[in-house]
């Protein structure tokens, strides 16, 4: 029996309902996969409901502002990803219909190659395999490929392989198949070897070293940042915040005042950083306030792919201070407790709204 024939008899028996597999409407199926590509099945379901509630078609994705869709992609992660849908659903718009190939969806921003052979055979059945995580696991397993899978020889190695192995009468349901084996049944840890269809060609099992593989040529570094929010509160409970810019994580988001150390810094160090920060950035106002430590939190762990942040955050209220007065310095703003938790946030700025009593 061909490879692709015991994967679609297991996927008869044990694949997902899952809701994007319900259509074959590209911008849902686009959707799905955008907001799959770094999060769990389990977690992305709920946010792909809410998504297309808030924007149930791509005309709508497109004329909504930035602040809208961060909101809805908040506490998902990878923000780059929101960004690059928002984008896309603009030239979607712009070239009057949604492309139907992989080389017109390859076009689209923030649509790589795995993304585009997804939605081209799901919705077009178009003859492209799907190469992630999953497919290079089942692969590199099966027939023992033990090239690295981060290299461009590794790639380009499984991608071959993926394509050459290709159901080409029914793609969709091939890729549908070969993910969701990796997902459910060939997983990273603790695989079901004992049930598996592909036992009697599988050379990891063979040669005894299931756990090995796939390889990956090296792991990056996991870097670790210090950081201290301050959450800064004038006279009339107005809040100072500002929008995160481009290089750095969470572009777009919006944050309390935030100042990063090369260490862990006590109290005492963190308020005399502050009163520094605003002695040199908010003009005379920096001085003549009087700041009043109200509570803190100390000790938050935020692990981002390749960060480990360590977050300490201080409420403080400054007396004699008011927006009307003390003007917000350049790239903050005041605004009111309603309008904050309305703004998207880092999930790590959002557990310490919750911290705080600050959070809806």
């Amino acid at each position: 029996m061909e490879f692709y024939e015991l994967l679609e008899q297991w996927f008869a028996r044990n694949g997902r309902d899952l809701p994007w597999r319900n259509t074959r409407d590209p911008y849902r199926v686009w959707v799905s996969e955008i907001i799959l590509q770094q999060t769990r099945v389990e977690q992305g379901r709920d946010y792909y409901i809410r998504f297309l509630k808030a924007f149930p078609t791509v005309g709508q994705l497109a004329a909504a502002s930035q602040d809208s869709v961060m909101r809805q992609w908040e506490g998902l992660g990878y923000y780059s990803r929101a960004r690059n849908l928002h984008a896309a659903a603009r030239q979607v718009v712009e070239a009057g219909k949604f492309p139907a190939d992989y080389a017109g969806l390859r076009s689209l921003k923030g649509v790589g190659d795995y993304t585009a052979a997804a939605i081209a055979s799901f919705c077009y059945d178009e003859p492209r395999a799907v190469v992630d995580g999953n497919v290079y696991r089942v692969l590199s397993r099966c027939f023992g490929i033990t090239t690295p899978i981060d290299t461009t020889q590794g790639r380009r190695e499984f991608a071959e392989m993926a394509d050459m192995l290709l159901d080409r009468q029914r793609p969709a349901l091939y890729n549908q198949a070969i993910m969701d084996f990796g997902a459910l049944h060939c997983t990273p840890k603790s695989p079901l070897c004992s049930t598996c269809p592909m036992e009697a060609m599988c050379k990891a099992r063979e040669w005894g070293r299931v756990g090995e593989l796939p390889v990956k040529s090296k792991r990056t570094a996991v870097a670790i940042r210090h950081l201290v929010y301050f959450i800064l509160e004038e006279e009339h409970g107005c809040f100072l915040i500002r929008r995160r810019e481009a290089g750095d994580i969470w572009k777009g988001l919006y944050e309390p005042l935030l100042l990063e150390m090369q260490h862990e810094a006590d109290s005492d160090e963190a308020m005399a950083a502050l009163g520094n920060w605003l002695s040199e950035n908010a003009g005379a106002w920096g001085e003549e306030v009087d700041l009043h430590l109200k509570e803190s939190v100390q000790g938050l762990r935020h692990q981002l792919t390749h960060r480990l942040l360590l977050a300490d955050a201080y409420r403080v209220r400054a007396r004699g201070c008011d927006a009307e007065r003390c003007k917000a310095p350049e790239g903050y703003r005041w605004v009111s407790r309603d309008e904050l938790v309305e703004l998207a946030a880092p999930r790590l700025v959002n557990r310490i709204y919750e911290h705080f009593g600050m959070a809806e």
